[in-house]
């Protein structure tokens, strides 16, 4: 028969306190260790090469120009290659590219969801990427929310600073605020700006159903979605990004109703690839419920379902994978995100595969993990383009009712005349 030492119920709130100031203050020394010397974090620096392949110009091209000053010459220190900042190369995408670029009198910016039930799928780190290589490989002007009070996200963009509630979303649930705007930061990567998250963002939970208890007329799940609405008609960003809990939370609600469309990231294995179902499931329900209630039919111009953490050795992930295509087609991207160390190793430094130097010891694995991202990214901002062509369509049609309208008031005006 087994001794067994009995086991006290002795881990008191004091305990979970030390518990909690000791995980903090690792943490802390980590990103003194990942950030130093300045504790900053910094985007990288491009060179001719990179340069040619973001803007889809010939090498020689791009160095004439370079050296013509039509754009940003990049520094060449010391009769070295030349290298340009990311804003710099952002300036040549935009002018290279300027064809692709929205018309901001005719559309608005496009607000992409990142969503799923379960945590560990690659939502925040998704996020991240997408940001970074809209802005890179395009030349938008991108806003991500951090909604996961987790604040994942918040840690890749902005690992040295304390996040405050007022540079949450939280202002806006209590309805302190109307807007987002005054919660909007810039971060060290040029182009993309955010608004953070902090652990404050768990009281929304309980916000919000009250605020609907105390006034039966109040829309919890309009919230973020009118929250926005100045900074989507402002011509400021062209995307907006928003990272989610790993759940069907009012956070989430909130997220998915303020979109145009649904990414959602899902590895394939047996356990995400349920929940993914549940997750439809409720959603949908709800979005019936709510059709009910307010005669308000939520409708969507893209769902994306983007394979990520894809191991194609591994002979179960292949099987969980078929099943997903099964599900989900057409929705699934067919780019999907290879499951490498090298994520791993952004992840660690508090960065994405798009923070990574090319020239490191895993270059090979860095540009396969890239190239993925590329993809996704360029598929992503296709669908983009078609919303704004809708919407562009949209808004020439409406003038052309106005115009006519116009027209016959006058007629009648004149016929009335004579």
């Amino acid at each position: 028969m087994r001794k067994i030492q009995p086991l006290p119920p002795e881990i008191d709130i004091a305990t979970l306190n030390m518990i909690s100031d000791r995980a903090a203050d690792v943490i802390d020394k980590v990103r003194d260790a990942m950030l130093a010397p300045d504790s900053l974090k910094v985007s990288p620096k491009f060179n001719s090469q990179q340069l040619a392949d973001l803007t889809g110009l010939e090498l020689g091209n791009v160095q004439y120009r370079a050296k013509k000053g039509e754009l940003p010459s990049g520094v060449q220190p010391d009769s070295k290659r030349r290298s340009w900042t990311l804003p710099e190369v952002q300036q040549w995408v935009r002018s290279v590219k300027a064809n692709n670029l929205r018309n901001v009198d005719t559309t608005t910016a496009v607000t992409v969801c990142i969503a799923h039930f379960k945590g560990g799928v690659g939502k925040s780190s998704m996020v991240a990427s997408l940001a970074q290589g809209l802005s890179l490989r395009t030349g938008a002007r991108v806003l991500i929310i951090d909604s996961d009070p987790q604040a994942s996200l918040s840690t890749l963009f902005v690992p040295e600073a304390t996040i405050e509630e007022d540079q949450t979303v939280l202002p806006l649930f209590t309805g302190v605020t109307d807007s987002i705007r005054g919660a909007i930061s810039k971060t060290y990567w040029a182009g993309v700006d955010i608004v953070a998250a902090s652990p404050a963002l768990f009281s929304a939970e309980f916000i919000l159903p009250t605020r609907q208890i105390n006034n039966p007329g109040f829309e919890f799940w309009k919230v973020l979605d009118a929250g926005l609405e100045d900074v989507r008609n402002s011509g400021e960003y062209d995307i907006i990004l928003i990272d989610t809990p790993p759940s069907l939370s009012f956070l989430t609600l909130n997220a998915l109703f303020a979109s145009n469309a649904v990414v959602m990231p899902l590895p394939p294995n047996n356990l995400d690839f349920n929940s993914s179902i549940l997750f439809w499931q409720l959603f949908t329900e709800t979005c019936e419920k709510f059709a009910k209630m307010r005669g308000d039919a939520k409708k969507y111009h893209f769902i994306d379902i983007v394979p990520s953490k894809v191991d194609r050795a591994d002979s179960i992930s292949v099987a969980v994978q078929s099943w997903i295509d099964q599900a989900y087609a057409p929705r699934v991207v067919p780019h999907g995100i290879p499951k490498t160390s090298i994520a791993a190793l952004a992840s660690a430094s508090f960065g994405s595969v798009y923070d990574m130097d090319s020239s490191s010891a895993q270059a090979k694995t860095l540009a396969r993990a890239r190239d993925a991202y590329d993809q996704l990214v360029d598929y992503i901002d296709n669908q983009i383009a078609g919303i704004w062509e809708y919407q562009h369509q949209q808004y020439i049609a409406s003038e052309l009712k106005i115009a006519e309208a116009q027209r016959a008031l006058d007629r009648a005006r004149k016929s009335q005349g004579a």
